[in-house]
This record gives structure tokens, C-alpha cells and sequence, in this order.
């Protein structure tokens, strides 16, 4: 194992380890002297995609040692899951989580398509990271049912969400620092992507990992 202080990033929903915010992130902590990990999610298995899935390719990459989790979106809420049942995570950014995925969806999509979703069995939607339209089976769904909406975890935590997200509600991540005191929500003037506000994220995030020993 490196003695460098280990970053796993986890990209969001339908996104890739080639994403904007991944490059970024990757950039600027390799210059810092962290080692980065930024694993593919689906595994090459996106019509399959299942959150259980997804964090048992972060668990085989954390090999239950010490590291700092970063996720976006969808990211966000695995990071979350991931450090409420890994102690051994030092720290933890989240950019605009998407907690309580299965609510979140199901609001999105409504009883009707949710129905039509399930009867078909799979549905187109954009992959960004292809480029192009993939199918996603409903297992998503009935899996990410099991799952707790709002993840406990007693890392030192980073929340960034744009005040305009129309993906996820900004005041999700409000309800959620608010009662917790390890956990600090930074609100910027932006939308889900976040991309127009790296900079910002970077300045603050950089204090925050570098404010205490690095892990190893």
C-alpha cells in the first residue's frame, strides 16, 4: 500500500471516472500529494446498476483501510452509505448528494411512469459519460428501497449544493447538516453540476483536507 494518503472519488448516476468534476478533483489532489481512485460504478454493467452493487466495488476498492471518500450526486449518497458502515473513513465531501435517492426518484418519475418503468422492465435514459441513450433496469429501484434515506456517520463531513439545483433540493442538504455537527453544508450560487463553482470547492475543500494530519 502507498504511504500517500488515499482519495476515493465516486462519480454520480449515469457519469463516468472521465467526468469534468472527477478530472478536476483528480488534478488537484495528486498535486497535493494524495493518491486518487476513481472507480467505474457500474463496472461496465449499467442496465444493472444497483446501489448494492455499486458499494460492493467501493468496499473492494477501500479494503477496509483508512481514506477520504469524495462523491457527487448519486456519489454523494453512496460515500455516505459507504462511511455510516466504514469507520476507518477519515473524512468525507459530498456535492450535491442525492439522499434519499429512492424518494428522490420517485417523485421524479411519478406513479405512472414508476408503473411503466416496472412493467417493461428497463428504460432508456442519457448516459453522460457514453454520450448517448442506455438502458437502466427497475432493480434500481426496488433495490435502493433497502437502503436508509439519510446515512449516520460521524466523520468530519463537506456538503457544496447549489441554491438553484433542480435535481436535488438544496434543502435536503440543509435538513441533513442541520442536525448534525460534524457535518457542514456550503451553499453556492449554482445548479447541480457544479462545474461553473470548481474553484470555489476546490479552495474550501483543499483547508479541509489539509487541516488535520493526512491519513495513511
Amino acid at each position: 500500500m502507498s504511504g500517500r494518503p488515499r482519495v476515493l472519488y465516486l462519480h454520480g448516476f449515469a457519469s463516468s471516472p472521465a467526468s469534468r468534476k472527477a478530472r478536476f478533483f483528480a488534478e488537484k489532489l495528486l498535486a497535493l500529494g494524495f493518491a486518487v481512485e476513481i472507480p467505474d460504478l457500474a463496472e461496465g454493467d449499467f442496465q444493472g446498476l444497483t446501489l448494492t452493487k455499486q458499494l460492493a466495488r467501493i468496499e473492494r476498492l477501500g479494503r477496509h483501510e483508512p481514506a477520504i471518500v469524495i462523491g457527487s450526486s448519486l456519489g454523494g449518497y453512496l460515500a455516505a452509505l459507504y462511511a455510516a458502515r466504514h469507520p476507518e473513513v477519515d473524512r468525507v465531501i459530498l456535492l450535491a448528494p442525492a439522499l434519499r435517492f429512492h424518494a428522490l426518484w420517485t417523485a421524479e418519475f411519478g406513479p405512472e411512469r414508476l408503473r411503466l418503468w416496472r412493467e417493461k422492465g428497463s428504460i432508456p435514459v442519457f448516459h453522460y459519460g457514453a454520450g448517448r441513450a442506455q438502458l437502466i433496469d427497475y432493480q434500481l429501484m426496488e433495490d435502493a428501497r433497502s437502503f436508509e434515506p439519510e446515512p449516520q456517520f460521524s466523520q468530519q463531513c463537506l456538503i457544496f449544493h447549489g441554491d438553484r439545483d433542480p435535481v436535488v433540493p438544496v434543502t435536503q442538504s440543509v435538513e441533513f447538516a442541520a442536525t448534525r455537527p460534524n457535518v457542514h453544508l456550503i451553499r453556492l450560487a449554482s445548479g447541480h453540476e457544479l462545474t461553473d463553482v470548481l474553484d470555489e470547492i476546490w479552495e474550501k475543500s483543499e483547508k479541509f483536507l489539509t487541516a488535520h494530519p493526512a491519513v495513511k
